[in-house]
């Protein structure tokens, strides 16, 4: 197996009042994986995922991204390869037009003219709303706003993709295109998601958390499918979804991805 893109160990966090979020966590995924993080309200997943790029730093433990520690002097760096969107698009949408918004990032790294619109407009591509580039974000849809936010962080090439709740308030329409935007993607992805079949659909393997510890990591099906764990950690699937009514073969595979599918 190949080196982690990501490898978080013994990370340990508590808030200034005292609340311990975080007991010695580990997480390891490898480029090209795509990893549900599910847990109930409340069980550190939004604290992990603000180490991922500094925006928390360990109190104990360390994390890594393709072996450069997350720490102070790396920060810049570490945030070009951890790209984080956030549930709520407007979050990261403040300029005047989509164009803007996505450019704002490489532009802050230095890049400008034909090469700072070539980025710009590549990321856009693949969001599929190169259309609407020069449109003001608030014009679009709630769902056009979350393709555009995805855009922001592709802009910047990121090595690893990290969705906080990427599903919610979509109508079933925009839940669809993202999925199939998400899965054309090149790149490493981590899912903050309650949206249980989504993970089913996108993540071949989900990491549960649970009172700031991992109790489970392995393929999604496999947790979805038990009881005992779901009933302990608080999920609960929608009604009338079971995940044993689906072909298994039908679902991406579990491990580093090269093929969305199983071997027949």
């Amino acid at each position: 197996m190949t080196t982690p893109v990501l490898d978080v160990q013994g990370l340990a966090y508590a808030y200034p009042d005292g609340h311990q979020a975080l007991f010695g966590v580990d997480l390891h995924v490898h480029a090209g994986e795509r990893v549900a993080l599910l847990g109930p309200n409340g069980a550190g997943k939004t604290t992990l995922v603000l180490h991922l790029n500094g925006i928390l730093t360990a109190g104990v433990g360390s994390v890594t991204v393709s072996g450069l520690p997350v720490a102070k002097q790396h920060l810049p760096e570490i945030r070009r390869r951890v790209g984080i969107v956030f549930q709520d698009p407007d979050d990261q949408l403040f300029m005047g037009t989509v164009r803007a918004d996505v450019g704002f990032g490489p532009a802050n790294l230095g890049l400008s003219g034909a090469a700072l619109d070539t980025r710009v407009m590549d990321a856009l591509e693949k969001v599929g709303m190169a259309d609407y580039a020069d449109r003001p974000p608030h014009h679009l849809s709630f769902g056009q706003r979350r393709r555009v936010a995805v855009a922001t962080v592709l802009a910047m090439e990121p090595e690893i993709l990290v969705l906080d709740e990427p599903s919610s308030n979509l109508d079933p329409a925009s839940r669809r295109e993202l999925a199939d935007i998400l899965r054309s993607l090149d790149v490493t992805v981590l899912m903050v998601t309650h949206d249980l079949p989504y993970a089913l659909e996108l993540c071949p393997r989900s990491v549960v958390l649970s009172d700031g510890h991992v109790v489970a990591d392995g393929a999604t099906y496999d947790v979805l499918t038990d009881d005992l764990l779901m009933r302990a950690n608080r999920l609960e699937l929608p009604f009338g979804f079971d995940p044993r009514t689906i072909d298994r073969a039908s679902l991406p595979s579990y491990g580093p991805r090269t093929s969305d599918t199983l071997p027949g």
